[in-house]
């Protein structure tokens, strides 16, 4: 399933997009897509069992804002230097072990909001990302078998970065990644049965229309149920919290000087396979 939320940003309400494309409300099923739905099997089977029915109202999606598919995000857990082309563009050994950093909940929005250059920003980069929502408790798994079973679907999330506050202004990277509006997450949720394999989708970045990014999640050092296994060796994983798994090669802080940074004006695309594509506006803060 595809499922979604529209409307205005802090008051959207829940969605379906059907196979023929039809967006239906999902309002009088579900109250919100969030980890209390994901964990709740009989829940989900009353969303497939009116999608099958056919009997959804339809929504006119003509000026209809899309927000964020997950409400109430628990938390987000970041995956850094998880691609091996990527780690080869910035000069960077691949990691023996994942590294984990958080971004707030409050920096997701929708996939076509606008995006805030930070106030000072001079290093502002863009990552196209595949985001992993958890869909079952997951503590002290033992395999990445263990960890796909705990994941209910996926997403496109953008992983906006300011590069001089992430790596230059000291400390951890937390600076340079929690701006507001730092985490475009969208358009849809897919559940984790429409991915046939997690490891074989491909992701594409432009900006103004240039080509900046095109991979593929085959390129991950640490695969998704690897990730999930790692991570919940540290830390509880709740239904609704968020796993974004890193980006491919093709980020400003790679490319040969001067660095193409974001400016305000600039857009972004981006899009991976399956899951839905992304636009966004960048403007001052």
């Amino acid at each position: 399933m595809k499922l979604l939320r529209v409307g205005t940003a802090g008051v959207e309400r829940p969605a379906l997009l059907g196979a023929d494309g039809t967006l239906r409300d999902l309002s009088g099923v579900v109250d919100d897509i969030d980890g209390a739905l994901l964990a709740d099997d009989v829940a989900l089977g009353r969303i497939r069992a009116a999608a099958e029915s056919g009997e959804l109202p339809v929504l006119d999606p003509t000026g209809l804002r899309i927000g964020p598919p997950l409400g109430r995000i628990g938390k987000i857990v970041c995956i850094g230097l998880n691609y091996h082309d990527h780690a080869r563009e910035t000069g960077a050994e691949p990691p023996a072990e994942p590294v984990v950093f958080f971004k707030a909940a409050d920096t997701v929005v929708g996939p076509y909001d606008t995006v805030l250059v930070p106030r000072g920003s001079v290093k502002t980069d863009w990552e196209v990302e595949l985001a992993v929502v958890i869909g079952r408790t997951a503590r002290y798994l033992e395999s990445a078998e263990e960890g796909l079973a705990h994941v209910a679907g996926y997403a496109v999330a953008h992983d906006v970065s300011e590069r001089e506050f992430q790596i230059e202004r000291g400390g951890t990277w937390d600076k340079g990644k929690n701006c507001e509006t730092f985490n475009p997450l969208g358009p849809w949720l897919v559940t984790a049965d429409e991915v046939a394999d997690p490891q074989d989708l491909s992701l594409r970045l432009w900006v103004n229309g240039e080509l900046k990014q095109d991979g593929t999640t085959a390129e991950q050092i640490f695969p998704v149920g690897e990730v999930v296994r790692y991570v919940s060796r540290f830390m509880t994983l709740y239904p609704g919290d968020v796993i974004n798994t890193g980006t491919p090669a093709g980020v400003a802080l790679g490319a040969p000087e001067p660095k193409p940074f974001l400016r305000a004006g600039d857009v972004v695309e981006l899009e991976i396979s399956g899951l839905g594509r992304q636009r966004q506006e960048f403007k001052d803060a």
